[in-house]
C-alpha cells in the first residue's frame, strides 16, 4: 500500500482526509487545531492509517503563507515524510475535474488524488541560518515599503505647512534635516529667532560641521521662511501630522539600520556570499537575499530550473501550425528572487559597471528588443552565471 494524508490548511487549523491506497479513503474527515492538543490527535490518527496500511504515510499539504508552520516543525521533528505543493500547482490540477467543489473536506481529498496522479517530490526545508536570513530579508524590504510611503506621506503634508523647506539642506531626509524642521515647523517660527541663535540650534542638533557651515544653513532657512507661501499654519492638525511623520521617519530608519547590521553579519558567514559580492552591482543586500531565496543551488539540476524557479522562463503556445512569438515571462516562482535580480542587473547596468551585463543589454538592443525585453533577458542570463559561479565556487571574472 502506499498511504497518504492530505491538509487542507488554513489559519490556526486543518482539515484531514488519509488515503490507504489510490481510491481507497480511510476513515472520516476531520479537523484539529494547531496546538498541542490537536497535533497529538493528528498524530494519533497518523499511527493509526500506519498500523492499516502496515507503511508510513505521508502528508501532502498546500504552501499558505505561515500558516503551516506549526505543521511543517511538528512534521520535521518527527521526520515525517511530508511535500509542500505550489498553490498553483494544486489549483491547475482541480480542473481536471468537471465538477466545481470547493470545500475543506474536497480540498483535503484533492491533495490526496493529487499525490497519485503527480510526481511530487519530497519537500527539503532549508537550513536555519539560511530561513533566519531570509527572514531578515523579507523584514527588511517590508519596512522599506512602509518607510517609502511614510515619506510620501509627510512630503503631502509638508507641501502644505513649510514646501520652501526643501532647498534648506540637500537631503531633506537627514537625520539633521528632520530634527531641525521637528523645532521649526513653520516659517513663523523660524523669523522670531535670530540668524545666531538659530544657527547654535542647529549646530547643537549633532551635526559634525563647523559653525560657518550651520550659520550658512541658518541664514538659507530664513530665506526659504521668506519666500514660504504659509507664514501661519491655519490648521493645527497639519503641525501634530507633521512632528509625527518625522518621528516615525527617524524611527524607521533607525530600525532599518538595525536590519542592515543584522543582515551583513549573518550574510558574511556563508562561504557564497564572497562569491556573489564579486559580480559588479551586487552589494550585500542584494546578495544576501540571493543567498536566503536561492538557498542550496545543487538542488537545481540545470541553470534553466533556477530561471524557472524565478519565474523568468518564457511562456510557450504552439498549437498546430502556430507558435507564437511573442511570449511574456510565466512570473511563476519567488517574487522576490526575480525583483532581487532585476535589481542586480539595474545596478549592473548604472555606470556600467558590469561589462559583461553592458554588452549582453546592448546586442539585445540592437537586435530590435525594447528596453524591459532586453533587461528580463540580462536577468535570464545573470541567473546562468550565478548558477554557475555558485556550483564551480568560483569568483565571477568579467
Amino acid at each position: 500500500m502506499d498511504p497518504v494524508i492530505g491538509l487542507d490548511v488554513a489559519k490556526g487549523e486543518s482539515q484531514v482526509q488519509a488515503f490507504l491506497a489510490r481510491k481507497q479513503p480511510f476513515g472520516k474527515t476531520f479537523k484539529f487545531k494547531h496546538d498541542t492538543n490537536g497535533m497529538s490527535d493528528f498524530f494519533i490518527f497518523y499511527k493509526e492509517v500506519e498500523f492499516q496500511a502496515e507503511s508510513k504515510p505521508v502528508v501532502v499539504f498546500e504552501s499558505t503563507g505561515h500558516y503551516h508552520e506549526p505543521i511543517l516543525q511538528y512534521l520535521e521533528e518527527r521526520k515525517i515524510t511530508y511535500y509542500l505543493v505550489n498553490p498553483v500547482v494544486s489549483y491547475e490540477t482541480k480542473k481536471s475535474s468537471l465538477r466545481k467543489v470547493k470545500s475543506d473536506p474536497a480540498d483535503a481529498k484533492h491533495l490526496c488524488e493529487m499525490y497519485y496522479k503527480e510526481d511530487l517530490v519530497a519537500y527539503h526545508r532549508k537550513c536555519v541560518q539560511t530561513m533566519n536570513l531570509r527572514n531578515l530579508c523579507r523584514q527588511h524590504d517590508s519596512l522599506t515599503r512602509n518607510y517609502v510611503q511614510l515619506k510620501l506621506q509627510f512630503q503631502t503634508i509638508l507641501d502644505q505647512v513649510f514646501p520652501e523647506y526643501k532647498g534648506v539642506y540637500s537631503n531633506l531626509y537627514a537625520p539633521l534635516s528632520l530634527k531641525t524642521l521637528l523645532l521649526y515647523p513653520t516659517s513663523h517660527e523660524v523669523l522670531k529667532v535670530p540668524t545666531d541663535e538659530l544657527a547654535k540650534e542647529m549646530h547643537g542638533l549633532g551635526g559634525k560641521r563647523s559653525y560657518d557651515w550651520f550659520y550658512e544653513k541658518a541664514l538659507k532657512l530664513k530665506e526659504a521662511a521668506e519666500r514660504n507661501p504659509f507664514k501661519k499654519t491655519l490648521y493645527q492638525s497639519h503641525l501634530v501630522t507633521l512632528k509625527m511623520y518625522i518621528q516615525m521617519i527617524l524611527q524607521q530608519r533607525e530600525f532599518l539600520n538595525v536590519l542592515e547590521q543584522e543582515i551583513e553579519t549573518l550574510a558574511k558567514q556563508f562561504e557564497v556570499y564572497e562569491i556573489l559580492t564579486s559580480i559588479p552591482g551586487v552589494g550585500t543586500k542584494i546578495a544576501a537575499t540571493l543567498i536566503s531565496e536561492i538557498g542550496d543551488v545543487t538542488q537545481f539540476s540545470h541553470p534553466k530550473k533556477l530561471v524557472a524557479y524565478a519565474g523568468l522562463d518564457p511562456r510557450v503556445y504552439q498549437s498546430g501550425k502556430f507558435t507564437a512569438t511573442i511570449n511574456r515571462i510565466t512570473k511563476r516562482g519567488s517574487t522576490k528572487l526575480r525583483q532581487t535580480i532585476y535589481s542586480a542587473v539595474q545596478c549592473g547596468l548604472t555606470n556600467n559597471r558590469n561589462v559583461k551585463i553592458r554588452e549582453y543589454y546592448d546586442k539585445k538592443r540592437s537586435e530590435g528588443k525594447p528596453h524591459k525585453v532586453a533587461i528580463i533577458a540580462c536577468a535570464n542570463k545573470l541567473l546562468h552565471w550565478i548558477y554557475a559561479i555558485l556550483k564551480h565556487k568560483q569568483i565571477y571574472t568579467a
